[in-house]
């Protein structure tokens, strides 16, 4: 179940209001928004270079969080620079969030991403961001690690590019600050990824009103 974990981290939120990345959330919110004017669906494109934690966490929250607040306004996909697999410990930080998670392959498998409490499921296993199944024209490019952002210069087909960072959790692989590490970072994602959505939901509220 993850409203627990989603209403946990709003929460914390109205006792703390943030604003890291707040230029950043703003110009996805809007992005998103203006697309839905023009009868677009918005697809956001998170890109690190494994493609195996950071814009993997993106991803799952993106449409996760959308379903947790009674929105369905984009479409969320992920690649990198190269192909690896969805990291294990990645999946396991997002078991302990609360996901139901479904392992299908050995070899970059398939990870199904679901909870008792949402309807949508997300798929994960890494890909290049330009992979067939990810769109090739007018989405946004989400650099969610600065080694992506500094190495692929131009997204092709990318109408906007966001440099919506994170520290890697791979630094803390194989010590005992292992579980914090990946849960801090699938925290501050899932964060972000609330407070997009929240203006964007604010954002749309508003303009049915005017």
């Amino acid at each position: 179940m993850i409203h627990p974990f989603l209403q946990s981290i709003e929460d914390e939120l109205s006792r703390n209001p943030i604003e890291r990345h707040e230029d950043l959330i703003q110009k996805i919110a809007g992005f998103i928004v203006e697309e839905n004017k023009s009868g677009e669906r918005p697809k956001l494109n998170f890109i690190c270079t494994h493609n195996s934690r950071r814009s993997q966490f993106a991803q799952t929250w993106c449409t996760l969080v959308q379903d947790y607040l009674d929105l369905d306004v984009a479409e969320a996909y992920s690649g990198g620079t190269e192909v690896t697999a969805c990291n294990e410990r990645t999946v396991a930080a997002l078991e302990r969030a609360g996901c139901t998670i479904q392992k299908d392959g050995s070899n970059n498998p398939v990870y199904t991403v679901s909870s008792d409490d949402v309807e949508r499921e997300v798929k994960l296993w890494s890909k290049v961001f330009d992979d067939k199944k990810n769109p090739d024209g007018r989405f946004a490019a989400i650099m969610t690690c600065d080694h992506a952002d500094q190495n692929c210069p131009f997204i092709p087909g990318a109408a906007i590019r966001v440099p919506l960072t994170y520290t890697d959790p791979k630094y803390a692989d194989d010590t005992e600050n292992e579980e914090s590490a990946y849960d801090a970072t699938c925290r501050i994602i899932a964060t972000d990824m609330l407070r997009t959505f929240r203006i964007v939901k604010e954002l749309k509220k508003n303009l049915s009103q005017s």
